[in-house]
């Protein structure tokens, strides 16, 4: 008997999104009322010039937000790659090449982010940073790849759907792109020049990315409509 489980993909999708967002929002919430002073202070100034917390100090550096988001974080993984997966299965026929390329880019993304979610800036920073850079760099291609091929689906009954949500993939990864040159001169105006404040406003651009990052994904819930699995009875033994 045919078993169609049409749930699957879409469920996917939105457990993704929920532990995304209760990881990073529970370690910034236990963050906030636990170690506020602690977390929004740097190696160069600290409470009332600096008052919002970075992503790492928010994500790596105090018991137990570290932990509460290292648990929820690792839940996210086998949505996180059973969205690679049926990216690949959505895609391969109209364009195999590329499908396969999306598909490891996705995964070698997703082992980056294990790197520096789980070796923070306390632990190794260079290693920390090192991690993010690469998770970052492998997001220009995984972004690209994704919008040129999130109608490509054979499958679909609504093209105008598809369509519509790749404008608004577009529109996601230009946020996310356009958030990361002023993320970066604030950083170095906290790093090198030293001035007040200006880790706080780096912060902010750096939670940026981490709003659109997961929106973008979550726009999977739309083209994951038109995937349909189904588990099949074999072909009898003819011994």
């Amino acid at each position: 008997m045919e078993s169609r489980h049409r749930w699957l993909p879409l469920t996917t999708a939105t457990n993704f999104i929920h532990a995304s967002v209760a990881a990073f929002l529970g370690a910034l919430v236990i963050g906030w009322k636990l170690h506020y002073y602690k977390i929004v202070q740097n190696e160069h100034y600290g409470y009332p010039d600096e008052w919002f917390p970075s992503v790492s100090a928010t994500i790596g550096d105090r018991y137990p937000g570290r932990n509460v988001f290292q648990v929820l974080i690792a839940l996210t993984c086998p949505s996180r790659l059973f969205l690679h997966i049926f990216w690949y299965i959505l895609t391969v026929r109209a364009a195999p090449k590329r499908a396969k390329a999306l598909f490891w880019i996705g995964f070698l993304r997703t082992c980056t982010c294990g790197g520096w979610v789980y070796v923070t800036s306390g632990d190794d920073h260079d290693i920390h940073d090192i991690m993010m850079i690469m998770y970052m760099v492998l997001t220009v291609p995984y972004m690209t790849l994704l919008v040129q091929l999130c109608d490509k689906s054979p499958f679909t009954h609504n093209v105008k759907e598809l369509v519509l949500n790749k404008n608004r993939r577009k529109w996601v990864s230009f946020l996310f792109f356009g958030s990361i040159v002023p993320m970066i001169y604030f950083f170095l105006n906290h790093k090198v020049h030293k001035i007040a404040g200006a880790y706080t406003q780096y912060a902010f651009f750096e939670w940026a990315l981490i709003i659109f990052d997961v929106l973008f994904d979550s726009l999977a819930m739309v083209e994951f409509k038109a995937l349909d699995l189904a588990v099949l009875p074999g072909k009898p033994d003819e011994r």
